[in-house]
């Protein structure tokens, strides 16, 4: 049938995409190999709905070689021209396919997972992310072997991909390519709202059985994900009501917290440290000695020791402590439009006299952070105002810590001559892959891994806060030190609540005795505790509370994009995005690993979590 086909080309194409899908499948499956269920029949069904996956991946990946094929006429496909266009386009479309596999490695050694969500704001931002490889991966070689082999198929395959002479009409063009054309018109409409892939409690199995490319395109069209449409929900007055009782506020009226005392209006310099996962420190457990100071000031400081971020990324940490709010699905309000109509720290510090800078060392254009904190209440402080003197050191994320803990000692010498009480929103970056920093600082050459930036990172703070003790406005200032995320989002389970652990450090010498706290807590909870810690009234539909009151309410919110998390001290609960409601009792608790086992959930339990989530997402939607 193929034999005198131009659709001979198209068939060995596809071929080759189901075989490079199928092997970048195995690989990745021996790189994981100690973390998969490796239950036989779980095993098969990974390899029967991959290749599905897989085969519905292709039919969208080569909808333009299709209509290349039904269109080019006869005369003009049987040419010359034509065959060194088709001997190109077959190294192309190799290349494309290897590039991707190769790209699906690296995207899995750092993230656990196939492309989704990140993978597309990586596409948005192209610049960062292109340096990022370029200064993590010997880029150019692996360009060339790619190409190489790319070539090497093709001409090794060159008889059984292209044929001598075509001998189809327009007619029968049409009906293959009519036929062809349906499939992903039919797998869209079947397969688009619904994931095959949950074929395990394992999620490294069930990340295995996606094909790359369908999650990426699957991501771009659900990045954003409308609670009423995918998540269970109550009536939004029952709804409402219960938050009433539970947080004291509802979508009408704000949450009224005051305080008998006088406001104490002490400076607060909050440093959000890039991925310094609990993991991390050694006064979790670390013993290689990786942060001796972050170790040393937690015994100097309020120490939250059991505390959570709520999401796996930079802008869910932000959304967190600026917003008070859980992780609504889809991506953080920070990337959305309406990222200005939350009540927000940063409005209710400038009300009370504050100067508020967010002070970063890269460009804050990524992940549109100049936007959101310049509606915010802050001024923007990023690489374009710092002079070509007060960098050192950088990379393609930013100026290194050192540089930007400068930056910050100059801004607050600012706000101090004008006798004005500052709030300094800091992220870092220097503890983030290409892990480069300054080489003669520690005893780690940078760019050998996590464990020198990490280090770097320690080395850097001793440095801000031991230079920070010699400026006059150190003893009205409060340092907050907290991680956006963890290091990193791969686990065997959909939440794996030890990957979300992170340490919160309030640090100020001449007000604060130092104690251990270790109440469960998240993001959430920081700006209500640091208003509370400075008598600081306000007004707003904040989720988070003062954690040092005797009734504080111990419970976290972690999420993933999809999985809306809500942890109590023995439980875990989550939202799913086809109206299920989950409940998992955590047995066993570990700095690198978690054990849950399933548990029947209560309706109470149940409202409880749809409550917290459904009127978080309703909020938002209709902030003005």
């Amino acid at each position: 049938m193929l034999k005198n086909s131009r659709f001979k080309f198209l068939f060995f194409m596809i071929c080759g995409f189901i075989v490079i899908s199928f092997l970048t499948r195995v690989f990745l499956m021996i790189v994981s190999f100690d973390n998969l269920d490796l239950n036989i029949f779980t095993l098969v069904k990974m390899f029967l709905v991959g290749f599905l996956y897989d085969f519905i991946a292709s039919s969208y990946y080569f909808i333009p070689l299709v209509i290349y094929l039904l269109l080019v006429p006869q005369r003009v496909f049987n040419s010359k021209i034509n065959k060194i266009i088709l001997f190109l386009m077959a190294i192309s479309i190799f290349f494309a396919m290897l590039f991707n596999s190769v790209s699906e490695y690296f995207f899995w050694e750092e993230f656990g997972k196939r492309f989704n969500f990140i993978a597309v704001d990586y596409l948005v931002y192209t610049h960062e992310v292109i340096k990022n490889i370029q200064e993590s991966y010997p880029v150019n070689i692996i360009i060339s072997i790619i190409l190489i082999v790319s070539i090497m198929i093709v001409y090794m395959f060159k008889d059984k991909i292209f044929i001598k002479e075509d001998r189809t009409v327009f007619s029968q063009r049409l009906k293959m390519s009519a036929f062809i054309l349906a499939m992903p018109i039919l797998f869209f409409n079947i397969f688009d709202k619904q994931s095959m892939s949950n074929i395990s409690d394992n999620i490294y199995n069930n990340e295995l059985a996606k094909n790359g490319t369908y999650s990426l395109f699957s991501a771009f069209r659900h990045n954003e994900l409308d609670y009423d449409e995918f998540y269970k929900t109550l009536p939004i007055k029952e709804v409402f009501k219960n938050l009433r009782k539970m947080e004291h506020f509802d979508n009408i009226h704000p949450k009224v917290v005051t305080f008998d005392k006088k406001e104490n209006k002490k400076n607060i310099i909050l440093v959000m440290v890039e991925s310094l996962s609990a993991e991390y420190m050694g006064v979790y457990g670390n013993k290689r000695h990786l942060t001796p100071y972050l170790d040393e000031l937690t015994k100097k400081s309020l120490f939250f020791d059991n505390f959570f971020a709520t999401g796996t990324r930079t802008v869910r940490g932000m959304e967190a402590v600026n917003l008070s709010v859980p992780p609504t699905p889809g991506r953080s309000i920070i990337k959305r439009p309406k990222d200005d109509t939350m009540d927000a720290v940063g409005k209710i510090l400038k009300q009370k006299g504050y100067e508020n800078k967010f002070i970063y060392a890269g460009y804050g254009y990524f992940d549109n952070m100049n936007d959101f904190f310049s509606k915010n209440g802050y001024e923007v402080v990023d690489r374009l105002k710092f002079s070509k003197d007060e960098i050192t050191f950088a990379n393609v994320w930013g100026a290194c810590d050192e540089d930007l803990y400068n930056k910050v000692l100059s801004e607050a010498d600012k706000s101090y001559k004008k006798n004005k009480p500052f709030y300094f929103f800091v992220m870092t970056t220097s503890n983030h892959r290409p892990y480069t920093y300054p080489n003669g600082k520690i005893d780690i050459p940078s760019h050998t891994g996590r464990n020198g930036a990490v280090k770097y990172t320690d080395f850097a703070m001793k440095e801000f806060i031991e230079n920070a003790k010699k400026k006059p406005w150190f003893k009205d200032t409060i340092f907050v030190i907290v991680a956006d995320h963890n290091g990193g989002s791969a686990g065997k389970t959909s939440l794996p609540l030890y990957r979300y652990k992170i340490p919160l450090i309030i640090y100020a010498p001449k007000m604060i005795k130092p104690k251990v706290i270790s109440k469960l807590s998240s993001q959430v909870d920081i700006m209500p505790t640091i208003f509370a810690m400075l008598n600081l009234s306000y007004k707003a539909k904040f989720y988070g509370n003062d954690i040092l009151d005797d009734n504080f309410r111990q419970r976290a919110f972690i999420g993933n994009y999809q999985k809306l998390g809500y942890v109590t001290n023995s439980n875990l609960y989550y939202l799913t995005p086809n109206k299920r409601v989950h409940k998992e009792k955590i047995k066993e608790l570990k700095l690198r690993s978690v054990k849950y086992e399933d548990a029947n959930i209560s309706k109470d339990e149940e409202d409880e979590i749809i409550t917290y989530y459904q009127s978080a997402s309703y909020i938002y939607k209709n902030s003005k």
